[in-house]
């Protein structure tokens, strides 16, 4: 039988790669069942080769009817020409043009001039303005001809050639951080859960013992309730947790009677006496301690500040002017959400169908209606945005905070919600079958579709850089390999019949490069698992930061790699949120929990896992004493001693950045997650911490620990 050349035509149009290479290095051949399904999911009916052909022939007419695309990228020095598509009927006609780009700043800069079009073009060339200085520009062309004009405009993102590299920040010099999942931490004022003032506290604590920066997990808004509680599978990636505000320093507790009466009443001692005491963050509980407490402070400041000249009420105006129509379409989601729970559920997608789309009659009418709903969840985001701009002004730290951009968002989220068509229904973001899991991975977040990112011109990702970068001195990017390419997997078919799907990495990465320097922060990319051999180079020619961490550098015989072999812009780390602590690792606690929740799936298999992790502690003592970490080749001594070793290695690698995971220092020895098992068979993303904040400067096996990155450090 015949290729059916139109379906593979029109899947290469869309971005479907037609092959890929697994971790093996096998090349796997993308099926022409999953090509339909996900053509079928982005809205293009390819069910047979006509409909293919006939797919084909409207995206070439409606790309010719554009003369520009939504949106041009271009690095600031970029001299080459315009290149707009010509109307037949100005084709061979003399025209006159002009053309302008307007800055941010409202001022603008024209050409314009006469031009003879060559009879059959369908492109051509027209000079640009000369570009200084990037930012985001409005281009406008206007072509005159014949007694016929055509127009168009796109936004020109103009960008500067990388983002900020880590040595025009730190000069010569390395630095280390202390990370940490934000809601495990301890302390003797939690409400069961770390708050924004706890971060604070953790922020000083590092920089006392010199660290660069303070890394944290994704802060995307959560739902915080029954499973809804993975921070990388947010209700939104544009806004934050509420979950994380420090009640008692939101301004408005000094001016409510009724709040700081439920404050101090016994029956909220009590719960936050009981809250405190548990290993794990009871996420139902804390919502419901904190709520009320917030609805009441929101009343406070709506009576006393909303739409009054105070120096809160101004500052809340100014907030809300430059969230702008995002925010706005972000409350009304959470309030229709909590509205509709009851009935209809949280997933908008099951909503009466007059509240599922953000611009509806239905919506605006609810938003007015229940006002006071809508704007305390405006109020929520502009209490977390000062509390932790206050965290990022008061820490000491060269770099300052180091946060995390999660690769998806919940599929009944507001981000899908507030977007439409721009978040895709028939597949799932996942990854392809390799070592860590031989049927691949579906994680049930829905993709963003790269045409109508770019018809959009780029709106959603020049938000979510934005959002995701105040306040920080450097994000981390989970899975950064998402931006040149995404694993789809069809709906309702296995992770293997999935395939990868090409995105626009070159215009994204120049908005990442603007946002990066206009804010002063770095950026590092999560490039483990499945990825091309020249993701690290390319990452380098950006500026961006690969990611190295230890349990995955060994060479085919199991052995670690020495010091010597990491590269040299790359940030460090002896594992990630995804894998063991160190502690556990060394005791294979993850092997005996994987068993209890059936991951593994008989003794038999246990037993064999357990002697190849002896395997590979034998491994890292033979590295750590290699490179004279250890003292004692035959007796690595105990946990605090290990920990030491592995971080003093670390720090004898060329990388300019190292990590130190608070649950290392701490000798935590459960995960805080346990991927691909759903939080019903194990507790992820709950996980407290055995040892309080206040106990850290106090931990001499904690101080051994920095001690021996920050020596080092210090002496480059």
């Amino acid at each position: 039988m015949a290729a059916p050349r139109a379906l593979r035509s029109l899947a290469e149009r869309a971005g479907i790669l037609a092959e890929y290479l697994d971790i093996r290095g096998q090349r796997r051949d993308t099926r022409d069942e999953t090509r339909v399904a996900l053509l079928a999911a982005m809205g293009i009916e390819a069910s047979s080769e006509a409909a293919a052909a006939r797919a084909l022939a409207e995206l070439d007419e409606s790309v010719a009817r554009r003369p520009l695309d939504a949106v041009g990228v271009r690095q600031v020095d970029d001299r080459r020409p315009l290149r707009v598509r010509v109307p037949p009927s100005l084709a061979g006609r003399e025209v006159e043009f002009v053309l302008s780009l307007e800055a941010e700043d409202g001022t603008r800069r024209e050409l314009e001039g006469r031009r003879r079009l060559r009879r059959g073009a369908r492109r051509a060339a027209f000079p640009l303005p000369s570009l200084d200085e990037p930012g985001y520009y409005r281009l406008r062309l206007r072509l005159v001809g014949g007694g016929e004009q055509v127009s168009g405009e796109q936004l020109w993102v103009a960008h500067p050639s990388s983002c900020l590299r880590v040595s025009e920040l730190l000069g010569p010099r390395r630095g280390f951080g202390i990370w940490t999942q934000l809601y495990s931490l301890r302390s003797a004022r939690d409400w069961g859960i770390a708050d924004l003032s706890d971060l604070g506290r953790l922020v000083a604590w590092s920089g006392e013992q010199g660290a660069a920066y303070v890394g944290i997990n994704p802060l995307h808004a959560l739902r915080n309730r029954g499973y809804d509680i993975s921070p990388y599978a947010p209700v939104s990636r544009l806004y934050r947790n509420a979950i994380y505000i420090d009640v008692t320093a939101v301004p408005e507790l000094g001016e409510s009677a009724e709040a700081q009466a439920r404050l101090e009443s016994a029956a909220l001692r009590e719960a936050l006496a009981k809250l405190r005491a548990v290993r794990h963050v009871d996420y139902d509980a804390v919502v419901a301690l904190k709520e009320p407490l917030l609805a009441q402070l929101h009343s406070t400041f709506a009576r006393l500040h909303r739409d009054r000249e105070s120096a809160r009420g101004r500052a809340y105006a100014a907030f809300l002017k430059r969230s702008g129509a995002a925010l706005t379409d972000f409350a009304t989601f959470m309030a229709l959400q909590r509205h509709l729970a009851a009935t209809d559920g949280a997933d908008w997608r099951a909503w009466p169908a007059a509240y599922r789309d953000p611009g509806a009659s239905a919506v605006r009418e609810f938003r007015d209606e229940h006002f006071e709903e809508f704007d305390l969840h405006r109020y929520l985001q502009f209490e977390l945005d000062r509390q932790l701009q206050n965290v990022a002004a008061s820490a000491a730290l060269p770099i300052g905070l180091y946060g995390d951009l999660a690769i998806g968002t919940a599929a009944g989220g507001a981000d899908p919600w507030s977007f439409p068509g721009l978040f895709l229904e028939g597949a799932h973001v996942g990854a392809p079958p390799d070592d860590y899991s031989l049927e691949g991975q579906d994680w049930g977040l829905p993709p963003v579709d790269p045409r109508r990112l770019r018809e959009d011109a780029y709106r959603y990702w020049i938000l979510l850089v934005q959002s995701v970068l105040e306040h920080m001195g450097a994000i981390r990017i989970d899975h950064v390999m998402g931006l040149f390419r995404q694993y789809w997997v069809p709906a309702g078919l296995p992770a293997t019949e999935g395939a990868y799907v090409s995105y626009p990495a070159r215009d994204l990465l120049g908005i990442l490069a603007l946002e990066s320097r206009r804010r002063g922060a770095l950026i590092v990319g999560e490039d483990l698992g499945t990825v091309p051999r020249a993701l690290p180079s390319v990452l380098e020619r950006w500026g961006i930061l690969s990611s190295r961490v230890l349990y995955f550098q060994r060479d085919r015989a199991g052995n670690f790699r020495s010091s010597r072999s990491y590269p040299k812009r790359a940030l460090v780390t002896a594992n990630t949120h995804d894998h063991p602590p160190l502690a556990g690792f060394w005791a294979g606690r993850d092997l005996e929990l994987r068993r209890q929740v059936g991951s593994i799936a008989s003794d038999e298999e246990l037993a064999g896992l357990q002697a190849e992790r002896e395997r590979e502690r034998q491994a890292l003592v033979h590295r750590l004493s290699a490179e004279a970490c250890l003292t004692d080749a035959a007796d690595p001594g105990g946990y605090p001693q290990l920990c030491a070793a592995v971080h003093r290695f670390l720090s004898q690698t060329g990388a300019p950045l190292i990590g130190l995971w608070l649950d290392d220092l701490v000798g935590e020895t459960d995960p805080v997650n346990m991927p691909g098992i759903g939080v019903d068979r194990y507790p992820s993303w709950s996980r407290r911490l055995g040892r309080d904040l206040e106990s850290l400067g106090e931990d001499v096996d904690v101080r051994r620990a920095v001690e021996a990155v920050a020596e080092r450090r210090l002496r480059d």
